[in-house]
């Protein structure tokens, strides 16, 4: 279709482009009215003339009366017969007439996708292609299909004049970067440069250019609508970001993703290219301006032919002109933004890396054994897994410590094997905990200053996280953002860079926008889309696996992210096991009968809400008194394919969704779906295409056997999964007698110290501890991976791993039969020796020895043990690591293991004592554990019982003072102050008197 054109170029509303050129206008042919003419004609026959002939020959389809028994009566004739097929004659009309409508009603609008009239496939399309030839001269023809970005904005948000913004962001489809620019200046329609060949160089004049166009009202020039005009199919349009990609335009940026093109841009053209917007010789146009003759001539010299004659001094030009790690040589795209602080990308898990050529991207890491890609790639969902893995183990130690469930399973979690191993791998590699701190506190805290300005919150329909920055994308412009927020390219995008989102503290303010869940990557930028705020039903597409495992990890990063307090994510046609991952959030259903059900009460009982608060959305009474309660958000991820009833209930209900908080995700197998706002749909090979919104990314999945093993890691930390009886074994054991002394002796409990090597070089000695450490907390062995990305959280290549990795062996050394200390195992993972051991080692094997091995037939060999055990506790876990090393540990449960097992040390020590009314002894056991585990309830109550056992008022009265101290606003726990009840009746006077 061709494009509409401003009447004015050089309209006063235009934004400046950096390089503004005359150009020549195409204006609409006289073919263009020759086809609104014929459109106008036949619609007219079609709609007014075809009832009036049916009216003047066959009557009107309806009857006089209504007496359906008397015409069953009635013999079978000719007239009958003539009488039904006039009847479907006029319905076939009604339905035509419907179809226009509804097309004629969407394309002056530009609101919405067009509605689906059930059954008219061939007459809607008829429909579509006569409103859209009529309306092809017509002021007000719009896009017939408007993009994710003109939902929300009526036609004359988009004519408004704007400023043109110095940097760019991926917008949430391919015209939304240009829209903000309005009515821009016109430029010339030609570009480019020769395409080198392998038989021999074109000549220049052979090489096709284009121009990119000014947007047009709500027509914006994309890749994919220039390679569907001049290639024939819009799919091309990869071939021409390939031989553009990098290259520097006339305006300084580079074309960097398919999505990010401007106006005035240059364009070379495959040599199949047709058209009359192209140009094949620009020496040979004199309507091109002599400056943009010569901008597309620097260009063409800038193509293949350039970097194969002299690639080094094109890409030490690149670096005079500042394009960073863009070097030819990178093979990594990134977004180019210009006039915008450099910050660390937070795609990956890695906060900052070296340059692209560099770093070894995962598929070509030689060390990556396998680990599943899918989790490497998707920062937030791994960290979010990882933090709610490392909460649930948590749960399960206190669990079985304070309640005995399992018998005590919970002390020692089960060690993962197989699938479930890797995973946990993946996560520990892939997570990026810092990257979502930083988002939540960034959304947190826009919150909190829009509530101090009395503002209130916008609708935010994606967050864009690129190169290290945050960009969140609004679906109407909401004037200037609190400081330290900026306006992005347009009034539209709202920009937070990553060194103001680190000044960010935490506030204490509902999550605004916990809807948003990773889709994927465009590039080294990461798309989240806001389901809350979705104006209606998303629809996927694809293959039913494929779309299972987008679904999947959907479901998985909604349970587990750090940026969202309460919500409820309903789970249709999959992931029952996903339920395990959070049961508060998640829940699963049985069918779509049971989902149509519960939310049609749930969105009465909403809307109600809203009425009865006076709030006009969720989103001004999140921020409210309400916070925190009716305001959660309910995300419906329907994965069985409705049929077209209950997908028509389904957008009825999803009609004022985003003003209530719900947000539906339904799966199509066909890619036809009723009622569906944006359409999506997933490919085979990964990628996630919405080509009517200008997305294709590298989706972001959780394959089936990923799923299950990420949900076997969360049911095995729990204390009631698997076999009853004594689970506290330690998953390594050392000879405890005095021959089993070993060889290197490493101190973690309390400050770091080493015995048995020697010291190493003062440059090196930190992250050859810090490794050994890691090491002797995971005595199954090691990922390679897991521990480069726990020493350099930032990134690091290869070649730097493997030089930490022979000096650690160097260090450690071997042991008499000449066998390395550090090992690497069937499985590729590195392993220490059983001649190095730790404290930690020695106290869990010596309490396992006091009370499951030999202690348990002899007293004084228990007693001897727990002794022993006791005296090696000198305070918490690596107590004088330096700040901003050993970041590992938050992912380790170690913390939480190592005050139970103290406490269980000085409780079993303590016991060991009374049973010989050795109340001194006991109470000396148990405030030593207190120094490492001063808030265990069980050593308080203890130490009461302990204290009551000497008969001595005065004492257990300052004992309970110091308890009420220790405890803070909180006050005691039930159970202790019961016990202090019974103990001391008088204890709560006796205080108050003291």
């Amino acid at each position: 279709m061709p494009r509409r054109r401003s009447p004015s170029p050089s309209s006063s509303t235009a934004p400046r482009n950096r390089t503004p050129q005359p150009v020549r206008v195409r204006r609409r042919t006289f073919g263009d009215f020759v086809k609104a003419f014929l459109a106008f004609v036949a619609l007219a026959v079609l709609l007014v003339g075809v009832p009036v002939a049916l009216a003047m020959t066959a009557g009107w389809p309806f009857p006089e009366t209504f007496e359906p028994m008397e015409w069953l009566k009635q013999d079978i004739s000719v007239s009958t017969f003539l009488s039904i097929l006039t009847f479907v004659v006029w319905l076939a009309w009604a339905q035509f007439t419907a179809c226009v409508l509804v097309e004629m009603k969407a394309a002056l609008s530009g609101v919405g996708v067009p509605g689906r009239v059930p059954g008219a496939g061939p007459s809607q399309l008829l429909a579509r292609q006569l409103v859209a030839a009529l309306l092809l001269v017509g002021a007000t023809a719009a896009s017939f299909t408007p993009s994710l970005a003109q939902l929300g904005q009526t036609y004359d948000d988009n004519q408004r004049p704007t400023v043109a913004a110095a940097q760019q962001t991926p917008g949430l489809f391919a015209q939304q970067q240009e829209q903000a620019a309005g009515t821009a200046a016109a430029v010339a329609e030609q570009a480019s440069h020769t395409e080198a060949t392998p038989a021999a160089a074109k000549k220049q004049g052979d090489t096709k250019f284009y121009r990119i166009q000014p947007p047009e009202g709500r027509h914006h020039d994309s890749l994919w609508e220039i390679a569907e005009r001049h290639l024939g199919d819009g799919r091309r349009y990869k071939e021409i970001f390939e031989l553009n990609k990098d290259r520097a335009q006339p305006d300084g940026s580079r074309l960097s993703e398919a999505s990010l093109i401007r106006p005035g841009w240059i364009m070379e053209m495959p040599g199949d290219a047709r058209g009359g917007d192209l140009v094949e010789m620009p020496d040979d146009a004199p309507e091109v301006s002599p400056e943009v003759r010569r901008q597309i001539s620097d260009y063409a010299r800038t193509g293949d032919g350039a970097h194969e004659q002299g690639g080094d001094q094109a890409q030490g030009s690149d670096q005079a002109q500042g394009s960073g790690d863009e070097g030819s040589g990178g093979g990594t795209a990134h977004v180019d933004l210009p006039q915008q602080r450099p910050a660390p990308g937070t795609g990956h898990a890695d906060l900052q890396r070296p340059a692209p050529d560099q770093v070894a991207t995962p598929a070509q890491d030689s060390s990556s054994f396998g680990l599943p890609e899918a989790l490497l790639t998707a920062p937030l969902l791994a960290a979010g897994l990882l933090g709610a893995l490392g909460h649930r183990r948590r749960q399960a130690l206190w669990q079985s410590a304070f309640a005995g469930i399992g018998g005590r399973r919970g002390m020692e979690p089960p060690t993962p094997t197989g699938d479930a191993l890797d995973v946990q791998d993946a996560l520990l590699v892939g997570a990026d905990p810092e990257g979502v701190r930083l988002l939540d506190r960034s959304l947190r805290g826009l919150a909190a200053s829009l509530a101090a300005e009395s503002r209130p919150l916008p609708t935010v329909y994606a967050a864009w996280m690129s190169n290290g920055d945050l960009h969140l994308q609004l679906a109407q412009p909401s004037g200037k953002p609190p400081s330290p927020w900026q306006l992005g390219q347009d009034q539209t995008f709202w920009m937070l860079a990553r060194a103001d989102a680190e000044t960010y503290e935490d506030v204490d303010t509902a999550a605004p926008y916990p809807g948003l869940v990773s889709l994927g990557t465009m590039d080294d930028s990461r798309l989240l889309l806001n389901l809350e705020s979705v104006p209606g039903i998303v629809s996927l597409s694809g293959r039913e696996e494929d779309r299972a495992a987008v679904f999947a990890s959907v479901a998985a990063e909604l349970a587990t992210n750090g940026w969202s307090d309460r919500m409820t994510i309903t789970l249709v046609g999959f992931g029952e096991d996903l339920t395990a991952l959070a049961p508060s959030r998640l829940r699963h259903l049985d069918g779509i009968e049971a989902l149509i059900e519960t939310m049609e009460a749930e969105t009465r009982q909403r809307r109600g809400a809203l009425g009865a608060a006076g709030h006009d959305s969720v989103l001004t009474g999140r921020t409210g008194p309400a916070q925190h309660t009716r305001w959660a958000p309910h995300l419906v991820l329907l994965a069985a394919e409705p049929s077209p009833e209950d997908a028509m209930t389904l957008a009825e209900l999803a009609a004022d969704a985003s003003r209530l908080g719900i947000g539906y995700l339904v799966g199509t197998g066909s890619g036809d779906l009723p009622g569906a706002a944006w359409e999506m749909e997933i490919t085979g090979e990964g990628r996630l295409l919405a080509p009517l919104l200008g997305l294709e990314l590298d989706a972001q999945l959780l394959p089936a056997a990923e799923r299950r093993a990420v949900v076997e890691l969360f049911t095995d930390a729990d204390p009631e999964h698997g076999p009853d009886g004594p689970g506290t074994t330690p998953p390594f054991l050392v000879d405890i007698s005095e021959q089993g002394r070993p060889a290197v002796y490493a101190r973690l409990v309390g400050p770091y110290e080493i015995i048995g090597l020697e010291t190493p070089d003062g440059e090196r000695s930190g992250l050859l501890h810090e490794a050994l450490a890691l090491l002797l907390l995971h005595r199954e062995g090691v990922h390679p991976r897991v521990l480069s990305s726990a020493l350099w959280p930032r990134g690091v290549t290869d070649d730097v791993r493997e030089a930490l990795l022979d000096r650690l062996r160097d260090w450690l050394g071997t042991d008499p039969d000449g066998t390395p200390r550090l090992r690497t195992d069937d499985a590729g993972r590195l392993t220490l020796a059983k001649s190095v051991v730790s404290d930690l080692d020695v106290l869990r094997s010596l309490y396992h020895e006091a009370t499951q091995g030999r202690g348990v037939d002899s007293r004084a060999v228990r007693g001897r043990l727990l002794t022993d055990a006791l005296v090696l506790v000198r305070g918490p876990l690596l107590a004088d690591r330096p700040e901003g090393r050993y970041r590992w540990l938050t992912h380790e449960i170690v913390d939480a293991q190592l005050p139970l097992l103290v406490a269980d040390t000085g409780l079993a020590l303590a016991e060991f004592h009374m049973e010989k009314n050795r109340a001194e002894k006991a109470i000396e056991a148990l405030n030593a554990a207190l120094r490492t585990a001063p808030s265990d309830e069980r050593l308080w109550n203890e130490l009461l019982r302990a204290t009551h056992a000497l008969d001595d008022p005065e004492r257990l009265t300052a004992l309970a003072s110091d308890l009420m101290t220790r405890s803070g606003a909180r006050g005691l726990p039930p159970r202790t102050e019961a016990l202090l009840d019974e103990l001391l009746p008088t204890w709560r006077d006796a205080i108050a008197a003291g």
